[in-house]
């Protein structure tokens, strides 16, 4: 039997996809949640092998990290994110997080959702065609570093070419200490960097740090 924890703001939303799960009988609703603070303290004592989390209609930028931060934390845990536009999350950065399933909710059947889950509880990675399509894109195009730096991370990368550590960052932003480090990890990749001083030097040099 695979164990699924379901996540949605709505409750109308979290009842649908608890119904859609249990339409498979080696499926089992274990859990569910309203926000990803629920999650948090509660999948360590449910320990379910796939966590279903619908961000559809309710994206923030803010949730969105905090979920990143979560798999990381919990890793490996297989969560399976459903979102109203693909492109309005960093697919890559997903994936490098642990994300194991991305899947738009307006040309997702139920019976997807399903496969999604069995997919995932068996250590398989679950995308939509239209997400592997614009991970080809991009993998086709020049990356900009300019273009593929998140409005926060050119925020944190600010911080960094003033001079303020992690713990001062974190204070300044209102988020913790991992999110920051898990900011500058995903800016140094970006950069190609391995230190705060070349990161400072190319956000100079890009003109995203004015000195």
């Amino acid at each position: 039997m695979i164990r699924v924890m379901v996540v949605a703001t709505s409750p109308v939303v979290r009842a649908g996809l608890s119904t859609v799960v249990t339409t498979n009988p080696r499926l089992t609703v274990v859990g569910s949640a309203s926000d990803l603070d629920v999650l948090a303290s509660e999948v360590g004592q449910l320990q379910p092998d796939v966590v279903l989390v619908d961000l559809s209609g309710n994206f923030q930028q803010a949730v969105w990290e905090k979920l990143l931060v979560i798999q990381e934390q919990q890793y490996p845990l297989g969560i399976i994110v459903i979102v109203e536009e693909l492109d309005s999350i960093d697919l890559e950065t997903a994936l490098r997080s642990g994300i194991r399933g991305i899947l738009p909710s307006n040309s997702t059947t139920e019976s997807e959702i399903v496969a999604a889950v069995e997919a995932i509880a068996f250590g398989l990675l679950v995308l939509h065609p239209d997400a592997v399509e614009l991970l080809s894109i991009r993998e086709k195009v020049v990356t900009n570093p300019v273009q593929s730096l998140t409005p926060r991370e050119i925020e944190v990368l600010g911080m960094l070419g003033s001079g303020l550590g992690n713990k001062a960052i974190a204070k300044r932003l209102h988020i913790s200490e991992h999110t920051v480090k898990f900011h500058l990890s995903s800016i140094f990749q970006k950069l190609s960097v391995s230190s705060r001083t070349e990161a400072v030097a190319v956000g100079v040099r890009l003109g995203l740090i004015m000195l």
